[in-house]
């Protein structure tokens, strides 16, 4: 079986030498890292144009529509399609503005969710840099994205989109509280930050389904991880930041053409890091769901692990109504964060029993 690592150790080998034929080897780690940002980017692109398609075919069927299906086979070039008009589109821009934050908001709000998928690891040995603190890193780079929501509501001289800075920043702050506490009984059974650690001990020990014990407990911060992830991505039904109704489009009501791509391609890559994060950290990463399946290559289960995934995230789109911000906020800091509390401490009981009867 040809697997990730294997594909990724060639490439790099036939890399490394053609530079030593250049009379360049001392550049191979540089290039290294570069070769695979390339890479992610352009595979992450085309990716996050299917989520699109997807999305709206999703959204077709919950509808009883028809969803995309003129342009392409079954409508998957209208995406591109889409991509070629955002790119072509006038960009228009409000004479008050403030020029540098305006300008670098987009820019900080794309940058700092594709960082995060830095240390997600694909397949065994296939990351871009495989970090000791790769939960802390992802929580940390992903948190950057309220500078930029922030910055583009203030800038645009707009106070649709200053309340819809104002919305995301209480809820990105609010959210990332519960988000933490929910990795956090993970990280007190593994003794790690390290996401392909967390895998391998997965691969060691089983599926944390497998075992009644972690069962409850890994459930539950499994369902806290992927609604805090979704409030902090702005994704509906906790969309109050960009709330049509009631704000135009909020933080980004003044952006458009590849402006406004840079942030609804965020908003995506987005979901794609925090679903990485729970198929690693939940539910066995690049591990097949069955010893007999491990014929199949690790990096091919990751992605059907992950699109699985992200069509929850989009289902519960479509299934709830958008809350109000003291709905949300009420939701996040009385229901979530103190079940979050008590699955904490219920996991550590169940560490404590487990120490004993070792």
């Amino acid at each position: 079986m040809i697997t990730g690592e294997q594909i990724l150790k060639t490439v790099s080998g036939l890399l490394h030498q053609g530079l030593a034929a250049a009379g360049v080897s001392f550049l191979a780690p540089v290039v290294d890292r570069v070769a695979a940002a390339v890479a992610m980017f352009l595979g992450i692109s085309v990716f996050v144009m299917f989520l699109v398609w997807m999305e709206r075919k999703v959204s077709a069927h919950m509808q009883s529509r028809i969803g995309p299906n003129r342009v392409g086979i079954f409508g998957l070039l209208q995406t591109v399609a889409d991509a070629i008009k955002l790119t072509i589109k006038e960009d228009i821009k409000p004479v008050k503005r403030d020029k540098v934050p305006y300008y670098i908001a987009p820019i900080i709000a794309f940058v700092a969710t594709f960082m995060g998928m830095v240390v997600i690891p694909f397949d065994r040995g296939v990351s871009v840099q495989d970090l000791n603190i790769g939960i802390l890193y992802v929580i940390a780079i992903t948190g950057f994205t309220v500078i930029a929501i922030l910055s583009a509501g203030w800038s645009s001289n707009n106070k649709f989109a200053l309340l819809g800075g104002f919305r995301s920043a209480a809820q990105i702050v609010s959210y990332e509280v519960p988000l933490v506490l929910s990795v956090i009984p993970i990280i007190m059974v593994t003794g790690t930050l390290n996401l392909s650690a967390i895998v391998e001990y997965q691969a060691a020990h089983g599926y944390w389904f497998t075992n009644p014990l972690y069962a409850i407990p890994v459930l539950v911060s499994f369902l806290i991880f992927i609604t805090s992830a979704t409030a902090e991505a702005n994704r509906a039904p906790f969309d109050i930041p960009e709330a049509e109704s009631e704000l135009i489009g909020g933080f980004h009501t003044e952006y458009s053409g590849v402006k406004f791509a840079m942030f609804f391609l965020g908003e995506y890559i987005a979901v794609i890091v925090s679903a990485s994060v729970a198929v690693t950290v939940f539910l066995g990463g690049w591990l097949p769901p069955l010893p007999m399946l491990g014929f199949i290559p690790g990096f091919v289960w990751f992605m059907v692990k992950l699109v699985v995934v992200i069509y929850f995230v989009m289902a519960f789109r479509w299934t709830f109504p958008r809350l109000r911000v003291d709905q949300l906020m009420a939701f996040g800091w009385k229901v979530l964060i103190p079940i979050a509390i008590l699955n904490l401490l219920l996991m550590g009981v169940v560490e404590l029993f487990l120490a004993k009867g070792a």
